[in-house]
């Protein structure tokens, strides 16, 4: 088993990735203590009573207070004010880091807020479920899951390594990236098809009666968007320029196809889907 790289460990946001991320550091040795904190006392009470968590408090700052290791488990709307009410009380050496889906410019945002010999790294751990909450969460949640880490030029190599081997400790493949290619990326892969996901439902709003046909072709092309609202509205929002480029490249797409439909072209139909299948068939 690996050896305890951290004494005291604070999840900010005991969901689903927070919780697995204290039980994947917790089941393999890797932390002493976990204190949890949230918004809802009921979900950290059942956080504790399960074993995930081994305390917790409804202050940010007294839950960050004896902290060596501190993780970011919330919507990244919130990432900048949990840091602006726990910044004085962090400890020097104190590592930050956070599970967000958006990095680009927010990473340096956070970095600028970090207190003097506190290290801030990003991460993305390219693991979860549609299926939120701490009944959800795993121990082996991250094991063979690439995590992205994305430090900056102010990054100590120190602290890159730290974070480093907290994911590759917990069973992850970590990828080294810039923040803002990190952002491109996944705004084309990961934050695009959820806003269509969440499009195609509403597409049928009017005629909701239509969901008891639905087949596994429908649920599969629809199962990111139970996903949660909150997280995703952030998500859009910090990576919004990325998104815009992209919605309008996938309505062109959408035009492209609507075009050949109404001009009844099989082949030009033929041709799009086969290229579309193409490019699949590499994922």
């Amino acid at each position: 088993m690996p050896e305890r790289i951290f004494n005291n460990v604070t999840i900010i946001g005991v969901g689903l990735i927070g919780a697995s991320c204290a039980l994947a550091l917790k089941g393999r040795g890797l932390c002493g203590t976990v204190c949890g904190y949230g918004r809802k006392e009921a979900n950290l009470k059942q956080a504790k009573e399960l074993g995930i968590i081994n305390e917790y408090s409804l202050d940010v700052g007294k839950a960050c207070e004896n902290a060596d290791l501190v993780i970011l488990s919330t919507p990244v709307g919130l990432f900048k004010k949990i840091i602006l009410e726990a910044q004085d009380v962090l400890k020097k050496n104190t590592l930050i880091t956070d599970v967000g889906s958006v990095k680009g410019p927010l990473v340096r945002e956070l970095e600028d807020l970090m207190p003097e010999g506190v290290g801030y790294i990003g991460s993305h751990p390219i693991a979860g479920s549609d299926k939120s909450g701490i009944g959800n969460a795993r121990a082996d949640l991250f094991v063979g899951a690439r995590c992205i880490v994305t430090p900056t030029e102010r990054s100590e190599k120190s602290t890159v390594r730290q974070i480093t081997t907290l994911w590759e400790s917990c069973g992850g493949k970590v990828e080294i990236m810039d923040p803002m290619l990190h952002d491109e990326i996944y705004a084309a892969v990961s934050h695009l098809p959820h806003l269509i996901a969440y499009a195609l439902v509403n597409t049928i709003e009017d005629d909701p009666e239509y969901l008891k046909y639905a087949g596994p072709g429908f649920r599969d092309t629809t199962r990111i968007a139970l996903s949660s609202p909150e997280l995703w509205r952030d998500i859009s929002l910090f990576n919004r320029n990325n998104l815009i480029e992209l919605i309008e490249r996938f309505g062109n797409n959408l035009n492209v196809i609507a075009s050949l439909i109404k001009n009844a072209d099989a082949a030009g139909l033929e041709h799009e889907f086969s290229k579309a299948r193409t490019l699949r068939e590499k994922c």
